[in-house]
C-alpha cells in the first residue's frame, strides 16, 4: 500500500471556514484528488496539553472555541466520526518513542481540525481525531513527533499539521490582502525550505541568520509547531512539496499551506 500523504495547512482565522478563499477552493481540489485514508490525524495548535494525548472519542464533538464572530459561525457543525483504534496505536507509537502520550475520550475537534477539513471533506466521510502539543514542545520534538506518528501513514492514515505559516495577531488588520512584507518575505524563505526539504533550516528557523522577521512572524511557536510535525511524519521517499496556494489574509496571516506524498494530478 502506498503511504497517506501528509498535509500542513494554514488554518487562518475562524472565518476561513465561511470564506474560504483560494485555500479552501485548492484544498477542495485536493481533498477530491486523495486516495482512500482509513482516518485522518490532525495536530493543532490550539491542542496543547501536559504530555500528549489523543483523542479517542467515538463522535467527537465540533468546538467552537474562539469568540465575537458572527452567529453563523458557532452554528457549523462537522460530524466526522473519530477513530478511537487508529488513535490507540497512535498513543503507543508515541509512547515508544518516548513520549508521555494519554488517551482523551471528551476531546471533540477544535477550529484549527474541522475547519480546514471542512474544505477538505465537506461532507465530513473520513474518520478523524486529533493529538494534542505538549506544552513545551519545541521545533525539534515537533520533528521527533512527526516521525513517531509517520508509520500510521502506511495503515492510511492522512496526518494533517493545522497550523499557520504566519500568525502575528497584533498586526491583524481587516482590509488590504497583500500582505505585510515581512510576512511575505518570512513565507518566502519557508516555501524554499520546505521545497527543498530542508530540515535543519526549518527546525532552526528562529537561530541568527536564519528566517527573517521570525519573531515578528511567531510570536509565539505554537502556530510554526504543526509544520515541523508534518515535516516529521514526511519522508525523503515522498515526492517534492507541493505548494497549495492560500492569499495572506488581515495583512499578516498567510495561509499557504504544503503537501507530501500526493498522487500525480
Amino acid at each position: 500500500m502506498t503511504p497517506a500523504p501528509v498535509l500542513f495547512i494554514s488554518h487562518g482565522a475562524p472565518t476561513f471556514a465561511l470564506e474560504p478563499g483560494r485555500l479552501g477552493a485548492n484544498l477542495g481540489k485536493l481533498g477530491s484528488r486523495l486516495p482512500d485514508v482509513r482516518a485522518v490525524l490532525v495536530v493543532s495548535a490550539h491542542w496543547q496539553s501536559r504530555g500528549v494525548q489523543v483523542s479517542t472519542a467515538r463522535e467527537p464533538e465540533t468546538i467552537h472555541d474562539f469568540g465575537g464572530f458572527a452567529a453563523e459561525l458557532y452554528r457549523l457543525q462537522y460530524p466526522a466520526l473519530g477513530a478511537p483504534e487508529v488513535a490507540v496505536r497512535a498513543g503507543q507509537l508515541l509512547a515508544a518513542q518516548g513520549f508521555t502520550a494519554s488517551e482523551d475520550s471528551q476531546r471533540g475537534l477544535d477550529h484549527g481540525a474541522w475547519v480546514p477539513l471542512l474544505h477538505l471533506f465537506p461532507d465530513a466521510r473520513v474518520p478523524a481525531f486529533q493529538v494534542s502539543m505538549p506544552y513545551d514542545l519545541n521545533t525539534v520534538e515537533a520533528w521527533r513527533l512527526g516521525r513517531a506518528l509517520g508509520p500510521l501513514r502506511d495503515a492510511g492514515v492522512l496526518i494533517v499539521g493545522s497550523g499557520s505559516l504566519t500568525h502575528n495577531l497584533y498586526e491583524v488588520r481587516q482590509n488590504g490582502s497583500q500582505g505585510e512584507p515581512y510576512a511575505r518575505e518570512f513565507a518566502a524563505w519557508i516555501r524554499d525550505a520546505v521545497v527543498k526539504y530542508d530540515a535543519d533550516r526549518l527546525i532552526r528557523y528562529r537561530a541568527a541568520g536564519m528566517a527573517p522577521h521570525a519573531e515578528r512572524a511567531h510570536p509565539t511557536e505554537e502556530h510554526f509547531l504543526p509544520l515541523l510535525v508534518a515535516l516529521g511524519a514526511s519522508t525523503a521517499g515522498d515526492a517534492t512539496p507541493d505548494v497549495i496556494e492560500g492569499d495572506m489574509t488581515y495583512g499578516v496571516l498567510s495561509m499557504e499551506s504544503y503537501s507530501w506524498g500526493m498522487p500525480p494530478a
